[in-house]
């Protein structure tokens, strides 16, 4: 038994130094995404992971943090997935990449047919008929404004409609036409003399809900708001673009599914199309497939990425209703969509996208879902109570912890506290990464999470709330 210990401690010592080299050689000469790099590597300490397994990021030391953010919200079924990792590898022996432009293949001939096969529907509507495949998130949102501007320029009678109308507290990424149409000062910013300016309306955000008001009347509020908005705007705009159900950067703060219902029935009656950013929400996340489902709407145009390829692969889906496409049909060139990626619909990205699907189908993960969820709102209950949360609120499998002074939603910390950031640190000291919004903690976890993850995650969370807030 001696020895066996005596082992494990070399192995172990061995797996830190391995780990301290690692961050030492990382920051010599990577730039973080969305980091102040000046916290590293005290302030904000860097997780070396030497690969994944299900619901758990391994370190070089054997250590295991579980994924509480599912990497960003892109892995659906648990790192390293044994049947889209296959599918990938088999892609890799036929096909890896070729151009899409003027070329075909069969990933994503057969990813279009099932993206549309299983699309939001809506009585009375024609249904969504094609897609256009992008790189990532961002990009997606780029194609999906340009369409929408060039679909009205394309017609040719309505010049004027050049704006676009998004939501306060909203997010749709970072290039320069998806951060236009976000709304939040930290990433907005610096960037604003290099923006588009949209027309803002205000967010059907349930937690800025007055006393005695419930989300679905605060939705009808922030639903009458847009009314106005558009009706001081006659024939000026051209899309509309909104987060459905979860503004997931701007705090997964949530709204009501009747809000969807009343946008998509102004941009009728505006003649404005409605664009639906799903990209983190889509595929399960919100409990519904796809979370205009909720309100039994169609957008004209819905963008997907991040769990579209169970987090193997980068790649966005644009889908769009077949009059759009038809728009850009004619004998000259620059009526044509002239948008491209080097790697559009790329064909291992495809590949995982299609095993992700398979998974959906063959394991009944809807269901699943709703199971865990029940869980996690039991889990996450007891914390309502806590002095220091003001709101837990639930989508799914998305669950968020709103921290304040005193509990009361109109005192917040100084931000100069870091309460966000402590709680952080002290979850991974506890083995679980997650990352916070500001002063708000969320679950977003894998759906393999298990029952005995999803106490570590609760007890955890408790324990970062306390340890913040003391």
């Amino acid at each position: 038994m001696k020895k066996k210990a005596h082992d494990a401690s070399i192995l172990n010592d061995a797996g830190a130094r391995e780990a301290a080299d690692w961050r030492s050689r990382d920051l010599a000469v990577l730039w973080h995404p969305c980091t102040q790099m000046r916290e590293h590597p005290d302030t904000l300490p860097l997780l070396p992971v030497a690969r994944g397994e299900g619901a758990w990021l391994v370190g070089h030391d054997g250590s295991r943090t579980l994924d509480a953010v599912s990497s960003w919200w892109t892995n659906l079924f648990g790192h390293a997935e044994p049947r889209i990792a296959e599918a990938v590898a088999r892609q890799a022996h036929t096909l890896e990449q070729v151009i899409l432009a003027g070329c075909s293949h069969p990933p994503a001939v057969e990813l279009a047919e099932r993206l549309l096969a299983i699309a939001p529907r809506q009585a009375g509507r024609d249904p969504l008929a094609k897609v256009f495949y992008a790189d990532n998130g961002s990009a997606g949102v780029e194609v999906a404004l340009k369409m929408a501007f060039h679909w009205f320029r394309n017609r040719g009678d309505e010049p004027r409609r050049t704006k676009f109308v998004a939501l306060e507290n909203g997010y749709h990424g970072e290039t320069i036409g998806a951060l236009s149409v976000s709304d939040i000062p930290l990433y907005r910013r610096i960037y604003a003399p290099l923006l588009l300016e949209p027309l803002f309306a205000p967010s059907p955000d349930a937690y800025a809900a007055r006393d005695g008001q419930d989300a679905a009347a605060c939705a009808e509020e922030a639903a009458d708001a847009l009314a106005r908005l558009l009706d001081d705007h006659p024939g000026e705009v051209c899309a509309l673009i909104l987060e459905p159900r979860v503004q997931c950067a701007g705090g997964m703060r949530m709204h009501d599914p009747v809000y969807l219902k009343r946008v998509r029935e102004l941009c009728d009656v505006h003649g404005v199309l409605m664009i639906a950013d799903e990209i983190a929400v889509g595929f399960g996340r919100t409990g519904t497939m796809f979370a205009c489902e909720q309100a039994g709407i169609m957008p004209d145009l819905l963008c997907l990425s991040k769990g579209l390829t169970g987090g193997f692969l980068p790649l966005c889906a644009v889908l769009a209703t077949q009059s759009i496409y038809d728009g850009f049909l004619d004998d000259s060139r620059e009526r044509a969509f002239l948008h491209s990626h080097s790697y559009t619909g790329n064909p291992l990205a495809c590949a995982a996208a299609l095993a992700s699907l398979d998974i959906f189908e063959t394991d009944d993960v809807l269901a699943r879902n709703r199971d865990t969820a029940a869980k996690m709102v039991k889990l996450a209950a007891p914390l309502a109570d806590h002095r220091h949360v003001a709101d837990v609120r639930q989508a799914g499998m998305i669950v968020a912890f709103e921290l304040t002074r005193d509990g009361n939603r109109k005192t917040p910390f100084d931000p100069s506290l870091r309460v966000g950031l402590r709680a952080y640190r002290t979850a991974l000291e506890r083995g679980v990464l997650l990352r916070p919004l500001g002063d708000i903690l969320y679950w977003m976890p894998p759906y393999c999470i298990d029952d005995e993850q999803l106490a570590l995650l609760a007890e955890t969370t408790r324990a970062a709330i306390e340890e913040a807030t003391a």
